[in-house]
């Protein structure tokens, strides 16, 4: 990545959500919206009614196993994987490889930069409508120093993972998928810029977006969004926001990476970005993990970016967040029907006579704001039902009180259904059941509960 710029605990999420993906023709509108949340297995949430058409969870380890495959690729040609090097043109061989036995139609499109020949690598799924096309790209070289295993390596691999689900789910979107793998990006942006200087005009206004990846692994790792089209940046982050993960502007060098020439000819560009040599502030490393003082890759473009050199958290995040914005960026469907369920099996502990604790639920797909006659299902395991206050928290962090505490409430557990006039609340966001024990010897859980649209 051309940008002067751990211990983020890695969250279970088992959700099941009873709702489609709801982007229909977003990017050719300029409209925004929430989408549905992510499958991801151990750290995302389920869409029940519309399983087929939600983004699969990305195996971190076949995503570290390509970084394995590109670290051994280096190591056995000089070290890195640079343009104008044999471990570049190897490492294209490499993906290449793998989408054509997928099933993919591959094309090696050829430029010259610095007196070599650079390569770059472009994937097209088959089918889709040709003239709505989403884009998905990644610089696959590495700077002379080293292998680039964070740098860029991980957005490479993240991509490729996600181009071989596609292939797995025999995904059929509306829009056509296209991904892509650059050379000669740490020139200045060579491989990418060539591509779209030599794209016909008409082709151009065929890609309805482009997304870019460029260091998804970094080992003291923050979340950045990039702050272009306004559907795009939404979709990742309502994907954080189902994981309970704060995110942040992408402000490191915005126009130093593969998104710039797209974005120069007015494609609607998007990405993410886990950070590089800035230095981590108090405030990022309360709000992310990490160390505080230090770098985001105190390996950035140097010899030490090795395999050894990758937050897996962050990795497996932001690998499932590259498939939850293919999917959902090129499917289209109906938003869901009313009486659409929305449920957490989560367990969430209670503390005895201690502080309240949440537990969030992400709605999405919807349109507007949410219906008079809220149904709110509350399933919680207690041994003293009447030392319980319950509310419910809207996306904006209005409260609703569901259920007051009372001494003389001694049967266990709550499990019921309870009504709210939300309709003053926009229905997609994340909402959250808040309980507090307020009283000692009693102790039990959150089991589930869900929101009926």
């Amino acid at each position: 990545m051309k940008l002067s710029v751990h211990g983020v605990p890695h969250i279970s999420v088992r959700t099941a959500v009873t709702a489609g993906l709801a982007l229909a023709g977003l990017l050719a509108t300029g409209a925004s919206a929430a989408t549905a949340a992510p499958t991801a297995a151990p750290a995302g949430q389920r869409s029940a009614a519309a399983a087929a058409l939600a983004a699969p969870d990305i195996p971190l380890a076949n995503v570290k196993a390509h970084l394995t495959q590109l670290s051994s690729i280096a190591a056995a040609n000089g070290g890195n994987r640079a343009h104008g090097r044999a471990g570049y043109l190897a490492s294209v061989n490499y993906v290449k490889g793998k989408l054509d036995a997928a099933g993919f139609t591959t094309t090696v499109q050829q430029f010259t930069s610095g007196g070599a020949t650079g390569y770059n690598l472009v994937a097209d799924w088959p089918g889709g409508d040709p003239n709505q096309v989403i884009m998905t790209g990644s610089h696959l070289d590495s700077v002379t120093a080293g292998a680039g295993i964070n740098d860029n390596g991980s957005g490479s691999s993240a991509t490729l993972e996600t181009a071989l689900a596609v292939a797995r789910a025999n995904y059929q979107p509306v829009k056509h998928l296209r991904f892509a793998w650059w050379g000669a990006e740490e020139l200045g942006l060579v491989g990418s810029r060539y591509y779209v200087n030599n794209l016909p005009t008409a082709d151009r206004s065929k890609i309805k977006g482009y997304l870019n990846f460029d260091m998804l692994g970094s080992p003291n790792p923050g979340y950045f969004v990039y702050d272009d089209d306004p559907t795009i940046e939404q979709t990742f982050k309502d994907f954080y926001a189902g994981l309970g993960v704060p995110t942040e502007i992408e402000t490191e060098g915005d126009g130093r990476s593969d998104h710039t020439p797209f974005k120069n000819v007015g494609i609607p560009v998007g990405g993410l970005f886990a950070g590089a040599d800035y230095i981590k502030t108090a405030a990022q490393a309360q709000k992310w993990g990490g160390t505080s003082g230090q770098a985001f890759d105190r390996c950035y473009h140097s010899s030490c970016d090795t395999t050894a050199n990758i937050n897996d958290t962050a990795l497996d995040r932001n690998s499932d967040a590259v498939a939850y914005a293919v999917w959902g960026l090129s499917g289209e469907t109906p938003e869901p029907p009313a009486g659409t369920v929305f449920e957490t099996l989560t367990d969430v502990a209670i503390p005895d006579n201690g502080a309240a604790v949440t537990s969030p639920l992400t709605v999405s797909g919807r349109t507007g704001n949410a219906p008079t006659a809220l149904k709110v299902g509350v399933d919680i395991k207690h041994t003293w039902r009447g030392d319980l206050v319950v509310d419910l928290v809207a996306p904006d962090g209005t409260a609703y009180r569901l259920k007051a505490s009372s001494s003389s409430d001694s049967a266990d557990n709550v499990i019921a259904t309870y009504t709210v006039n939300a309709s003053s609340e926009a229905a997609n966001g994340v909402w959250r059941l808040r309980v507090q024990d307020i009283a000692s010897s009693d102790t039990g859980y959150i089991d589930s509960w869900k929101l009926t649209f």
